[in-house]
C-alpha cells in the first residue's frame, strides 16, 4: 500500500497528516479522437453547482442528505462550511456523470481520505487522485487545476464514467481501471466497502441546465463485488445487474 505525501503548505492548511491510502495509477492509454472530444467537452462544461428540484419534497429529501453527509464527515473535516462545500460539489459532479454520490464520497476516502492536497508516489494528486496525464489529455495543460475542489472531483467523475463505459457498465473492472490494478481485487473491494458506508435514501434531483433530467446512475457492479445490502433501499440492488456473475 502507497503512502500519500502532503506538501508542507498544503499540510498547514489542512492540519492532518498524510495516512495510508490506495494511490491512483491509471495508465494512460491511447484515445480514439471522438472519444477524447467528448471527455474533454465533459471538463469544459462550465454549468454551476446548482440541483434543481422538481418539488418541495425532493428539496427536503436532498437537505437531509446533505446534513446526514456532514453529519458522517465531520471528524475528518471540521470547518462545516468546507465539509458542505465539498458534499455539495460531489454531489453535483456525480450526479453529472451518471454515479452515485456514495459511491464518489466512498471513492474519495479510500483514493485520498478526503485530503485535498494528497499527492501519491504514482504522482496522483487531490481528492479522486487523479493522474497529471489527464490534464494534459482532456484539459488544458494546468495540472494545478488537481487540487482545486470541482475540477478534481470533474476529472474523476468523468474519468470513472469513461471506465464503466469501456467496461460496459462492469464496476468491479471499471474501479479496477480507475486504479490502474484492473484484475485484482484490493482496490476495487476496499471502494465498495467504503460506498456501502456512505450509502443513503438520496433525493431523486434534476442538473441545472440538463434538459433531459437527472444524469443516468451507473450500472451496479456485478454479484461478486457487491457489499451486503444496507437495509435501507439500495438503487444498486441485484435485481438491476446487467452483468450478473
Amino acid at each position: 500500500m502507497r503512502r500519500l505525501i502532503l506538501p508542507t503548505l498544503a499540510a498547514a492548511l489542512i492540519g492532518v497528516a498524510a495516512g495510508p491510502a490506495h494511490a491512483g495509477a491509471q495508465k494512460e492509454e491511447a484515445l480514439a479522437d471522438s472519444v477524447r472530444g467528448a471527455l474533454a467537452a465533459a471538463i469544459a462544461d462550465n454549468r454551476p453547482v446548482r440541483p434543481t428540484f422538481v418539488s418541495g419534497s425532493e428539496k427536503l429529501g436532498y437537505l437531509k442528505w446533505l446534513g446526514e453527509m456532514s453529519r458522517r464527515l465531520e471528524a475528518k473535516m471540521p470547518n462545516p462550511q468546507t465539509r458542505v462545500e465539498l458534499i455539495e460539489t460531489v454531489y453535483y459532479e456525480a450526479k453529472r456523470a451518471g454515479l452515485e454520490p456514495s459511491l464518489v464520497l466512498g471513492l474519495v476516502q479510500v483514493e485520498s481520505g478526503f485530503r485535498k492536497y494528497a499527492i501519491s508516489s504514482a504522482d496522483a494528486r487531490g481528492l479522486m487522485q487523479v493522474m497529471p496525464f489527464w490534464v494534459r489529455t482532456i484539459g488544458d495543460g494546468d495540472t494545478r487545476k488537481l487540487f482545486h475542489l470541482q475540477s478534481n472531483l470533474r476529472y474523476g467523475c468523468t474519468i470513472l464514467r469513461h471506465y464503466l463505459d469501456r467496461e460496459n457498465g462492469d464496476l468491479f473492472l471499471a474501479l479496477g481501471r480507475y486504479n490502474g490494478s484492473r484484475g485484482r481485487p484490493e482496490y476495487p473491494n476496499a471502494v465498495l466497502g467504503a460506498w456501502k458506508r456512505w450509502q443513503y435514501s438520496e433525493a431523486t434531483v434534476t442538473i441545472a441546465g440538463d434538459p433531459d433530467g437527472a444524469a443516468p446512475v451507473a450500472t451496479a457492479p456485478s454479484r461478486r463485488s457487491l457489499p451486503p445490502e444496507p437495509p435501507e433501499r439500495n438503487p444498486f440492488s441485484p435485481q438491476r445487474l446487467s452483468n450478473p456473475s
